[in-house]
């Protein structure tokens, strides 16, 4: 059995990371895991970090953007690394199939950590292997999560570490989550200079997955607009209602609406709703009036009524 010992402390040690690529992954996810290692070890000057890429098959995988990632082999080739991440995507029940759990759960003590990104965590949970931990999942899949698996403490962080297991919501939590663990390892100052390599700065894993927009050029009081939006989806609030919570009056808001966004706020707000019923359209299988509830319409014929005047088509035809 593998040490128990966690990887996120301060050691010079190398560390190997296996990571379990699904078909339908995001090549970005793979390239937030891999690069920030790659880019320690290039400061550091040797290989402090070590990866192998693992597939369900032991062949290439297909990924979202069309390439396919070349793998070294099958999930036993991941045996002897201190760590087992799986990067999962779309269409995540597919792919994991039943065989892929059970040989997940069986290889599972072998490693110090195991880790999930994106819809990984939804693969580490269907195996048994988050049940007693802390764990986030991309946020579309939060609450579901949550439902499918109560055993499992859902939180909407950006990473979340938790004894032996540590998850990230995406690409950019990925990245988050690396840097974190480069900063365990081997101090601030590597950490600090493996950001700035990719222009960039870690996040903290406790702070939300889904944040005010924070383009300069966006009025800040439509920014705290939108957060209230995208935060009430299943109970959305009236124009008047918002515009007071921010202290301006709803012609006001309307105003800044138009000059930010070019439409209303009420319009702008049904884009967001109807954009969240789409995603789960297509990468669910929930009931059209459990989408419509959950992306605050009353009954799945409001829900298609809107929909079709959005997209020109009736959400049936998008399964």
């Amino acid at each position: 059995m593998a040490q128990s010992a966690t990887i996120f402390t301060a050691s010079t040690a190398p560390l190997t990371i296996a990571l379990l690529v699904l078909p339908q992954a995001s090549i970005l996810e793979v390239a937030s895991t891999l690069d920030p290692l790659r880019s320690a070890n290039r400061h550091i000057g040797s290989d402090a970090y070590r990866w192998r890429v693992v597939s369900p098959d032991g062949r290439a995988v297909p990924l979202t953007c069309g390439i396919e990632l070349p793998s070294t082999g099958g999930l036993t080739q991941a045996e002897g690394a201190d760590a087992l991440i799986v990067i999962a995507g779309f269409r995540q029940a597919e792919v994991a199939t039943r065989p892929l759990i059970r040989d997940l759960r069986r290889i599972a003590p072998r490693f110090r950590a195991i880790g999930g990104i994106d819809a990984g965590p939804w693969v580490l949970a269907r195996a048994g292997l988050l049940d007693g931990h802390k764990a986030t999942v991309h946020w579309e899949d939060l609450e579901d999560l949550a439902s499918a698996h109560p055993a499992v403490d859902v939180l909407p962080d950006r990473f979340v570490i938790s004894g032996p297991r540590f998850t990230a919501g995406g690409a950019a939590p990925a990245a988050d989550l690396m840097l974190h663990l480069i900063r365990a390892r081997h101090g601030a100052a590597l950490a600090m200079q493996v950001a700035a390599s990719f222009i960039t700065t870690a996040r903290d894993g406790a702070e939300p997955q889904i944040t005010p927009p924070r383009d300069p050029r966006l009025d800040p009081r439509v920014a705290a607009a939108i957060a209230r939006m995208e935060s009430r989806l299943d109970t959305p609030e009236p124009v008047a209602q918002t515009a007071r919570a921010l202290g301006l009056s709803p012609r006001h808001l309307e105003g800044l609406f138009r000059t930010n966004l070019g439409q209303t706020p009420g319009a702008y707000a049904l884009s967001l709703r109807l954009a969240a019923a789409r995603r789960m359209v297509t990468d669910t299988r929930h009931p059209l009036a459990d989408i419509a509830l959950r992306c605050g319409f009353t009954s799945a014929a409001t829900l298609s009524r809107a929909f079709r005047r959005q997209f020109g088509v009736p959400p049936s035809s998008l399964r």
